[in-house]
């Protein structure tokens, strides 16, 4: 009796290519410490080549600021405001101190408090998935930008 092992090749190749594809997932998933690396990034550009090319460049879907599954956006601090936000535009110049993520906390103004308080630092929060309508586990860093009304933020979900 002989035996069809037609189907071993397909299944050999689909384990290869899923094994292959862990890999090339994980590196497209940003780290802390990216983050902060590109906000600060982000401020020096603010402060070398002013505010204004900053939050061009800064807003810029395509630019250097969006990277792997993350982007840096730009907070008003004295507006109260977005700034520059390359994933949602629609943001810019919108006041959200009042917003509350699903568990009731006021993450945008953590973020402005973060940045006149202690300059730097990490506020948690839940926040969707882009996409997704659920609230996930969400970390931003938060810049000030030196001698600047501005802070630059970037996250990452955990």
């Amino acid at each position: 009796m002989r035996k069809n092992f037609g189907w071993l090749p397909i299944a050999v190749a689909v384990v290869v290519l899923g094994l292959l594809a862990v890999p090339v997932y994980a590196e497209e998933q940003a780290t802390r410490q990216e983050c902060m690396e590109k906000c600060r990034q982000a401020a020096d550009l603010m402060v070398n080549e002013g505010v204004d090319e900053a939050l061009k460049i800064i807003g810029d879907k395509n630019g250097p600021f969006v990277w792997k599954d993350t982007y840096v956006f730009c907070l008003d601090l004295e507006r109260q405001c977005n700034a520059a936000h390359p994933v949602s535009p629609a943001l810019v110049g919108k006041n959200l101190m009042t917003a509350k993520d699903v568990n009731g906390k006021m993450f945008f103004a953590e973020f402005i408090s973060v940045a006149f308080n202690k300059g730097e630092g990490w506020v948690s929060y839940m926040w969707p998935k882009p996409g997704e309508q659920t609230a996930s586990s969400k970390v931003a860093y938060v810049l000030k930008v030196p001698n600047q009304p501005y802070a630059v933020l970037a996250g990452i979900y955990n």
